[in-house]
């Protein structure tokens, strides 16, 4: 591969990313000019992905534009552990039936963004369901106690007298076996977890192969800009979303905010974006710059025509109806409910002064949400969920029910 031919490709990996360890023995793979096996894993935990997880998949189309090979894994194992990352409890682990329904949403909605033809699907059961008690006692041998409380989350709940069950602290094993098994030359994952990645380092070392470089991703802010896209949190984009609320979502990010979502998760060239803020600085509307962006991500999830017609829908129901671009933003609580009526989210979110002041303006067809008129007293929105609500000609607050 050619100097400048390295370069450049490095270039475009480093993009958005966080940390890659070590940068040097990459810049020697690629420079050797040989196509790696670039893997990163999935528990199917979850059956619905949104853009926050697709921060880690864009890379992955990175390196497939590159002429590398994707390992796509599906913890169909691993995720009848359940990941401790993160967590001061220990996790459910799923059934294997759950498990199994999960991971075909999961490939269905990956292929959006990655080339089928150059992404090898892959389950950890495969390897990890042939090894023997006695071969998973020699796994466990191979790392201390010690290291494992090295981790984050398992000392800080070991420090806090939080139990942890011993079966957690074969995940972070068993996810660098699989890098073993699979002889990956790059491994991906969020930047929760590096201790994982690094495991599969150390075992590639300890079993003769070439070690891995680790390559960690940020995890992206949901639309309240403060904390991590989460559906729980309802503060998420789902690539499953219809493309008009996929719109509205995406037209609510702050000004700010725009750019770390644009750098993350648009394809297109980072001078291209990097001309798009300087003309915001001049004094371009950044509205026109978040349009553009919301079709790019429409249209990768769903189709042209329905990013156009999300954008004719926008203007429609938001320009026409006069809402303004520049709202305040509040969030609602839900507190474990699945939904909040009307009137007690036009009270919380500050809209009107009580209950019964939201009734009478109910009846006076004076409320909307996303611009449709509410009709009914008793009306409720299911969360999570963030709308946009609207008392009257001039109070307006974008919620978020969470």
């Amino acid at each position: 591969m050619a100097d400048t031919h390295w370069q450049d490709a490095l270039d475009l990996i480093r993009r958005g990313s966080e940390e890659i360890l070590v940068e040097a023995e990459l810049i020697d793979k690629l420079k050797a000019g040989k196509p790696l096996r670039v893997k990163a894993g999935f528990d199917p935990t979850a059956p619905d992905l949104h853009l926050g997880h697709t921060v880690l998949i864009n890379k992955l189309r990175h390196f497939q534009d590159l002429g590398h090979h994707v390992l796509f894994l599906i913890g169909d194992f691993t995720g009848m552990i359940g990941d401790p990352t993160g967590k001061n409890v220990t996790r459910k682990p799923l059934t294997r039936e759950e498990v199994a329904e999960n991971a075909k949403t999961y490939q269905k909605q990956v292929f959006k963004i990655l080339d089928p033809e150059r992404t090898e699907v892959v389950f950890n059961a495969d390897w990890m369901g042939k090894l023997s008690a006695a071969d998973m006692i020699g796994l466990a041998a191979r790392y201390t106690v010690a290291r494992m409380l090295e981790r984050d989350d398992f000392s800080k709940r070991y420090a806090g007298g939080q139990p942890i069950a011993i079966h957690e602290f074969l995940y972070p094993l068993i996810q660098g076996y699989d890098s073993v098994a699979l002889r990956s030359d790059v491994e991906l994952g969020g930047t929760d977890q590096k201790f994982n990645l690094l495991v599969g380092r150390e075992l590639q070392k300890q079993t003769g192969q070439t070690p891995q470089v680790v390559l960690t991703m940020p995890i992206l802010e949901g639309l309240d800009g403060v904390q991590k896209m989460s559906k729980s949190l309802g503060n998420y984009i789902g690539i499953a979303d219809a493309p008009n609320d996929m719109f509205g979502k995406l037209m609510s990010v702050s000004d700010e905010l725009m750019w770390r979502y644009m750098e993350l998760l648009s394809f297109r060239p980072l001078a291209d974006i990097e001309a798009d803020r300087k003309s915001v600085a001049e004094g371009r509307n950044p509205r026109d710059i978040k349009v553009a962006f919301a079709q790019e991500i429409i249209a990768r999830f769903h189709d042209r025509a329905a990013a156009e017609a999300a954008l004719a829908d926008f203007e429609l129901r938001f320009r026409a109806g006069a809402i303004p671009e520049d709202i305040p933003e509040v969030t609602v609580s839900l507190d474990g409910a699945a939904s909040v009526g009307v009137a007690q989210l036009l009270k919380q979110a500050g809209l009107v002064e009580s209950t019964s002041e939201a009734f009478r303006q109910i009846a006076g067809g004076a409320v909307k949400l996303d611009g449709e008129k509410v009709i009914a007293r008793e009306a409720v929105v299911a969360g999570p969920a963030t709308v946009v609500a609207q008392v009257g000609k001039r109070r307006f607050a974008r919620v978020i029910l969470a």
